[in-house]
């Protein structure tokens, strides 16, 4: 499309822009900042709130100045994610994208086009004199990624559309009409600890795919804490060891690709000759799912140590061998789709215990609630603390969608093919507007983005282009 050559390049110039500007969650400042200094130079009316959303409001063009409005959504925070050999402090430092024949990526860290490249793509539509569209109505929220906390605090009395497209979808193929609802689930197990004398052993996992909690639970990805416990719980049938501290993974929603474990040991030559046997073995038995998984022991000093005492040491053991993880149900009405799972996303010591952080999802609202109650009873009967925080509905299934129809139509209008109408096992931001805007009419798409939430994050420049030329189609229909 002719036409919009200079709104997609306009795409790529506000995701550059937004890369880099720190944004990940519980930093929105800056970036909320940007938005409205990009209202202001565009002339536009603009809201923000104290969770630092920001709401921009554009009137239909001419000939759509009496459309219904049409609400255009995405999240301004991203997943914060690194390789552990770089130095980089997302607090302060800018994504460093680059191009890779057909993908944007970024160097050594996580891209952030989980969102920032709805975020560029609504702001093109807003600056644009030429695109033809009904009113706009567009709305950046923060904090999605740890709980759709900006969604939660919106005043939903500023829209007046009852239609809307989210952008916070990954595969262009896919029309994305259902999701997940969920809930943080935090577990605290105290501990004791006692001083022992040896050699400190250094357990480094890494190399592991990782990926997103909802959209890659699926696929058979180790997790690097529950990887950890195995090597451990064998070492333990063998020989005597201490846990100095353990920890792995950052984000709760994140399939963690990396743990670090450094134990207190008395016969180091011993201890990391018996477990090499086992590493190869459990490495030899992985090797079709996670090819680049890195293993190390490491013998460093000798000396005292403060470590756990043998019987929290076993009891941390025992928790992460019998915590449920991963898939819990597949769904009877949708083919191949996940309705319920978990990911043990972080693990980490603190001085006075151990925390394990989950990321809880189901499709189905009383499904999620019993799958908090099962987590409470394993935590309770532990003698650990629960804690659950930042739960959200399930976005349910609208029978009937002008909208999904309109979009159905505009795609296949324009590639030739139908597209797949599906629901995802992921949370989504359309559940909270569903749920505040009654009679919502809302449809979720995305171009072609691949592992999110991890440092191998890429964009397909083509993917967005084609759906931004179609977007632009379904805002030509919305008379």
């Amino acid at each position: 499309m002719k036409n919009t050559v200079r709104e997609i390049a306009e795409v790529f110039r506000y995701f550059e822009e937004i890369c880099a500007i720190p944004h990940g969650s519980g930093n929105m400042d800056a970036i909320a900042d940007y938005c409205l200094s990009f209202a202001q130079k565009n002339g536009l009316r603009a809201l923000i709130d104290g969770a630092k959303n920001v709401v921009i409001y554009k009137s239909g063009t001419a000939g759509y100045e009496n459309a219904e409005p049409i609400i255009l959504q995405g999240h301004l925070d991203m997943v914060c994610q690194k390789k552990e050999d770089i130095g980089f402090d997302f607090e302060k430092d800018g994504i460093k994208a680059y191009k890779d024949g057909d993908f944007i990526k970024a160097k050594g860290t996580t891209l952030g086009a989980d969102n920032g490249i709805a975020v560029a793509m609504i702001m093109s539509v807003l600056a644009s004199r030429d695109l033809p569209h009904p009113p706009i109505e567009a709305v950046f929220t923060t904090d999605e990624e740890i709980g759709m906390v900006g969604a939660k605090q919106l005043d939903f009395s500023a829209f007046k559309g009852r239609k809307m497209i989210n952008l916070d979808s990954e595969e262009a193929d896919i029309l994305t009409v259902s999701c997940a609802g969920g809930s943080n689930f935090k577990m605290f197990m105290p501990i004791d600890k006692t001083a022992v004398y040896g050699t400190k052993i250094l357990l480094e996992i890494g190399g592991l795919k990782g990926g997103h909690s909802g959209v890659d639970i699926d696929k058979c990805r180790i997790n690097a804490n529950i990887l950890a416990a195995r090597i451990l719980n064998h070492a333990k049938k063998i020989t005597d060891f201490n846990i100095i501290k353990i920890n792995g993974g950052t984000k709760d929603n994140a399939i963690p690709f990396s743990c670090r474990a450094e134990l207190a040991v008395k016969d180091a030559e011993g201890f990391i000759g018996i477990i090499n046997d086992y590493i190869s073995a459990l490495k030899n038995e992985i090797s079709d799912r996670e090819e680049a998984c890195l293993i190390n022991l490491t013998a460093e000093m000798e000396g005292d140590f403060e470590a756990l005492t043998p019987a929290s040491t076993d009891k941390l053991i025992y928790l992460l061998l019998g915590t449920p993880n991963g898939v819990v149900d597949m769904s009877a009405q949708i083919e191949g789709l996940v309705e319920t799972s978990l990911n043990l996303g972080v693990l980490k010591t603190e001085p006075e215990g151990i925390v394990m952080q989950y990321a809880l999802r189901s499709n189905k609202s009383s499904a999620l609630t019993f799958l908090e109650d099962r987590m409470t009873a394993f935590a309770e009967y532990n003698a650990c603390r629960a804690q659950i925080s930042c739960r959200y509905q399930p976005w349910e299934f609208k029978k009937d969608s002008s909208l999904r129809e309109l979009y159905s139509k505009a795609f296949c209008e324009k590639f030739g093919r139908e597209i797949k109408v599906s629901a995802i096992h992921a949370g989504l931001e359309c559940a909270v507007f569903a749920t505040e805007i009654e009679g919502l009419d809302c449809i979720s798409v995305g171009p072609d983005m691949f592992d999110v939430h991890t440092v191998n994050e890429r964009l397909s420049i083509s993917s967005v282009t084609e759906i931004f030329e179609l977007l632009c189609d379904v805002f030509k229909k919305c008379k």
